[in-house]
Parts: C-alpha cells; structure tokens; sequence
C-alpha cells in the first residue's frame, strides 16, 4: 500500500491543465494568473514626493540659505512646477512630482511659515533625495511584476491595476460534482429520521470547503443509492458532465460497495486503491476516458473531509496551475503515541503564544465518523506510520481546513 506523498504524486503526475480565458480584473480574486502582469513604465513612473511639506535644493541649504519664498502650491496630480531660483521653494503634497529643480523635500513639521516665505530652523539638515520616491526604484519598464501561478488577492490586483490591465489571463473554474451514495441517507430538511437513517452531511461539508477556496465554478451535489443497477447511468453522464468528480462512501470491501467496480465498468482507470494512512485508508482514484479526475473517498464523515484537504483541494490548485503552496509546519504541544502501521493525519489545534511560539495540541477524534470532534480544531497534521511515541517539539506537516 503506497504512502500519502507517493499517492499525492501519483494524482498530480496524472492531471491536465485547465485552460485559460480572459476574465474582467474585477473578478480575478482567487484565481490563478495563466498570463504575467508585467511593468507597462517604471514603477514609480516619475520621482515622487513622499512626504507632505517643501521641496527645495539642497545645494542651496548648504550654502548657509535658510529662508526661501515659496513660489507655489503642487498637489499629487498637478503638472509639476520648476523652481524659480535658489531661494525659492514648493509647497507640495505627498504623492506629487518632483519640481525640476528640486532635489529633496523637508517635512512640514521641520519648518516655519513666515508670511509667504518658509524658514528652515538650524537645527534643520536637508540631503538631496530626502523625502523622494526614485522613477524606476521599483521597477523598471518590462519586468515582470506577478508572475504565472500565482493566486490573484488584492495585492497582485491593484499591481494589475496599476499596469492598466482591465483583463486578465486566468485559469477556468473547474465545474465539480459532489456524489454522497448510500441507503442510510436522507435530506437535511427531513422532518422524519428512522432510527436507522442519518441526514447527510459529507456532501455539504465538501461543497463547502471546495466553495471556500474560489478554485471552483460551481459545486453540484448527488444522491446515488446502493444499488449496482441504479449507479452507473447516473454516473456516466456525471463523468462526462463535470471537470473532476468527487464521490463520498462506497468505495470498501464491503458487499455494498459497487462504485470502485462500476467506475471500472465506466472506463474509469484505477490508480490508487488503498493508501497506508488513518483516517481514509480505503481512498480511491482514477482518471476516466476523457481525463476527469474521479476521486473516491471513505464515507465516514472525518476521512471524507480529511482526504478532500490531503488531496483533493491540491489537485485542483494544480490543475489550475497555480504554484505549489509552501508546506507548513508546526511542533506538538504535547507528547502522543499512535501504534498502527499507517500515517497518522491527526487533527489539531493551534495556538500561538506571547513569544510567538507556534504549536498544535493534538484533538484525536472519537472515530472516523466523528465529524463533530473536528470542531475547533485547526486542521491536521501527518505523523509518519507506528507503532511510535512523538514527544512534544516533533515537528510535523499542516493542512489547516477550508
């Protein structure tokens, strides 16, 4: 049985890129940039002014000058001014462009007002390039500012403002279907639950999650009973709908889990079947006819959610191309010990102290099918397979929840 990162590298090795489409800036949150933003002129595009208050030469303070007439008043967007003679100055605003002429700026709280003139104390030293933003110290004309791969949030949209990017190239949305299967389940709206029924949850649990990364179009949800004749027409037309495909339950040694052999009957290829970790041991993948990825996963409601974050939710930032998120980390609080032969994903709680001090207290859940024990906590960490002790300070890796 391959372990959990032999398993992440088998899916994304498999996966093809979603194309691209030009989409409005202003609806760009969250996706993937496909095409780079680069510098349309220097970044800042002029010298500017930093700092609200007077822009004169420094030469001209060197020489002894202390008192200079102010000529006029720049804001930022006016068409800037010269200065006049060595003893004169520019009331300006931050934001604004560098008089010619001038080559520092000296704050108002450093100076007096006398009349129409502005008197430096002596106390007062003004270097040329105080209080001045370069033209080009940013960035020079042609560089590339956001690079392809990266997630657009608001820093990388107001830089493609800033270029004059109305559009952008972006990564399409995936279109996912969400299939809960079996017998047991019945509508969250039910006003009746017989004793041997439970309300769905892991269907809106997923739904959720997948909504919450902004990586998806749209989230559709299906209930598939356990019946072999009643599964595969459904699922035909969902695999040749949808983008990739997420089923929830049916997937164990069980007598009534047909799904890994009508995925099969479909065409769908199997490429993992099993993988050594606790929760979601009897996890499910493969590719179909048209190259959908189909992921399987255990219904017990703490392995189907914690699969979606090992997994699923890495899958589609591939497929979207963006760049690989960098792996966190964080020490245990406190000791544990975990004895089967498996990866532990264990959930956590993390907390942060005084001195900065990041560290995860470990929640173990009652059973795979305690989705109320992962209240509260973080997210989980993976623990290297048993039977071993993990002191406090073991280091481990973290998927916080979506």
């Amino acid at each position: 049985m391959i372990t959990p990162a032999e398993a992440e590298q088998v899916i994304l090795s498999r996966l093809r890129p979603l194309p691209a489409e030009d989409c409005p800036l202003l609806q760009t949150h969250g996706r993937v940039l496909r095409a780079p933003i680069i510098a349309e002129r220097a970044f800042p595009p002029f010298d500017r002014v930093t700092m609200d208050g007077f822009a004169v030469r420094s030469a001209a303070v060197a020489t002894g000058r202390r008192r200079f007439r102010i000529q006029g008043l720049q804001a930022a967007g006016m068409v800037p001014l010269a200065l006049e003679s060595d003893d004169a100055c520019v009331e300006i605003a931050t934001g604004a462009v560098q008089p010619a002429g001038a080559d520092a700026i000296v704050p108002y709280e450093q100076t007096q007002r006398d009349g129409d003139a502005m008197v430096l104390p002596d106390s007062v030293t003004v270097m040329a390039g105080q209080n001045l933003h370069a033209r080009g110290s940013d960035a020079a004309a042609g560089t590339v500012l956001v690079p392809v791969g990266a997630r657009l949030t608001g820093r990388e949209i107001a830089v493609a403002a800033s270029c004059g990017c109305g559009t952008l190239s972006v990564s399409q949305r995936p279109s996912v279907a969400v299939v809960a299967t079996g017998d047991e389940l019945v509508e969250v709206e039910a006003a009746v639950v017989a004793p041997h029924q439970v309300r769905k949850s892991n269907d809106y649990a997923l739904r959720a999650a997948l909504l919450g990364t902004a990586a998806t179009a749209c989230v559709e949800r299906f209930h598939l009973r356990d019946l072999k004749h009643e599964l595969e027409r459904p699922l035909r037309g969902i695999l040749a709908e949808f983008d990739l495909v997420l089923l929830t339950g049916g997937i164990s040694k069980g007598r009534f889990d047909y799904i890994p052999d009508v995925l099969t009957h479909l065409g769908v290829e199997n490429l993992i079947r099993g993988v050594a970790q606790r929760p979601g041991k009897p996890f499910w993948f493969g590719m179909s006819s048209r190259q959908t990825p189909v992921f399987a996963l255990p219904g017990n409601p703490v392995s189907t959610y914690t699969c979606l974050h090992r997994y699923v939710l890495a899958a589609l930032a591939h497929m979207a191309g963006a760049e690989p998120a960098r792996p966190d980390y964080v020490a245990l609080a406190q000791p544990t010990s975990f004895k089967a032969p498996l990866a532990w994903l264990l959930p956590v709680v993390v907390t942060v102290s005084p001195e900065g001090r990041r560290t995860a207290q470990p929640a173990p859940f009652n059973t795979s099918g305690d989705f109320a024990g992962l209240v509260g906590t973080d997210g989980f960490v993976e623990l290297p397979p048993g039977p071993r002790e993990f002191p406090a300070g073991t280091v481990a890796r973290f998927w916080a929840w979506h």
